[in-house]
């Protein structure tokens, strides 16, 4: 019993500190040229929405591929349940990049709660800060803004689209086409905040071999001087990448600012 309620308690306590996550998915990431498709929001972990996103926090949502440059707007989001779905036709074949930024939001939390997110993401310096401050304990007003991205392969065609930077304050630039790799081989990415390399940054790495397969082990790896990460594809099936990037806020009122960013794809080559 003892051994079954430290389990349950860390369950929790993961899906606590992960929980206001971003990613923007799909049921396939292989789609069909010049087809209706759909990605949607998942706002919360990568396996479970708990909330849709309203249209006035999505700014910047875009989707391009070769001769291809489609920027949404707010018709052509729906919200089912907990799930915010983007509506769009696919174009010629190609590989194409899609995003979505959200407006900035505040969030208050105890110190307790606020240390534990910080260990969890690996935030170890604005822990030290804390600590040397004297400051653990005290209550912590967070600024926010997510930016997520997935790379989508449509048709046969391999292009460049996939590594295009879309300007969000953070966002993971892949290094490889990950629709040229198949299970054994290194995918790699630079990570930038405000267009410029961030290195020794925390990111998590996960994947999804199926849709019935939930709360898969996430692996903690830092970014090098570069900003760059590298990683083993070893399995087929959904991945993601995330990060959180966190300073200390100059506005009155608000103690950090963070931005955050993950991106999806898919392998499905042996």
């Amino acid at each position: 019993m003892r051994r079954t309620s430290t389990i349950l308690i860390l369950a929790v306590l993961f899906f606590t500190l992960s929980s206001h996550e971003l990613f923007l998915k799909s049921d396939s990431y292989f789609l069909d040229p010049n087809s209706q498709s759909e990605l949607y929001l998942f706002n919360g972990t990568f396996d479970q929405s708990e909330n849709v996103i309203t249209r006035d926090r999505i700014i910047n949502p875009m989707i391009i591929g070769p001769d291809y440059d489609f920027k949404p707007h707010s018709g052509d989001f729906y919200d089912k349940g907990e799930t915010t779905y983007l509506k769009f036709k696919t174009g010629n074949d190609g590989t194409y990049l899609a995003g979505v930024s959200t407006k900035p939001r505040t969030l208050e939390l105890s110190g307790e709660d606020f240390l534990e997110y910080l260990e969890h993401e690996g935030l170890t310096e604005i822990i030290l800060n804390r600590k040397n401050k004297g400051i653990n304990n005290r209550p912590v007003n967070e600024k926010y803004s997510k930016h997520v991205k997935a790379i989508l392969q449509v048709g046969e065609d391999k292009t460049e689209e996939f590594s295009t930077s879309l300007n969000y304050p953070i966002e993971f630039i892949p290094l490889k086409n990950p629709y040229e790799l198949s299970v054994g081989d290194q995918m790699s990415f630079r990570l930038l905040y405000l267009g410029k390399p961030l290195g020794n940054q925390t990111v998590h790495i996960s994947s999804r071999r199926n849709s019935k397969v939930k709360d898969g082990l996430e692996t903690a790896l830092r970014t090098d001087q570069n900003g760059e990460v590298s990683f083993t594809i070893s399995n087929k099936g959904s991945w993601y990448i995330a990060t959180i990037h966190m300073l200390e806020s100059i506005e009155e009122s608000i103690d950090y600012e963070s931005n955050w960013a993950t991106l999806t794809f898919e392998v499905n080559a042996p």
